[in-house]
């Protein structure tokens, strides 16, 4: 929850006179998690920015943060690597494109294999 006197909230907004006005900022709707069968990710490899090293990208995920979360998890511990979940995309240390679209397959994502 923000403080009750975030300012860098509020920049750009017009002072007001009322005694009684609560100045409310929208909050960012998250998108609802869709099945898993109308679900189209993009499996490719990356090896920008990263010293050389490769990591297996999933992009394309509609959903929670959560939902993205858990899935990372499981493809990870199921790849039995590392990796991270953040802005709407899973990777996975290393080159595991086959398995992870093979895995994503098995719980009913409609996977593609990218690049």
């Amino acid at each position: 929850m923000a403080k009750e006197n975030d300012w860098k909230a509020r920049l750009g907004v017009v002072y007001s006179t009322n005694p009684d006005f609560r100045y409310e900022t929208e909050a960012e709707a998250e998108a609802e998690t869709l099945p898993p069968g109308k679900q189209r990710l993009l499996v490719t490899i990356d090896r920008r920015n990263r010293g050389g090293k490769q990591v297996t990208l999933v992009t394309g995920f509609v959903g929670t943060a959560d939902d993205l979360k858990e899935l990372g998890k499981t493809l990870k511990t199921r790849c039995g690597v590392g990796g991270s979940t953040k802005d709407g995309e899973i990777t996975v240390q290393g080159d595991f494109r086959d398995k992870v679209v093979a895995l994503l397959k098995e719980m009913g994502y409609n996977a593609k294999r990218g690049n």
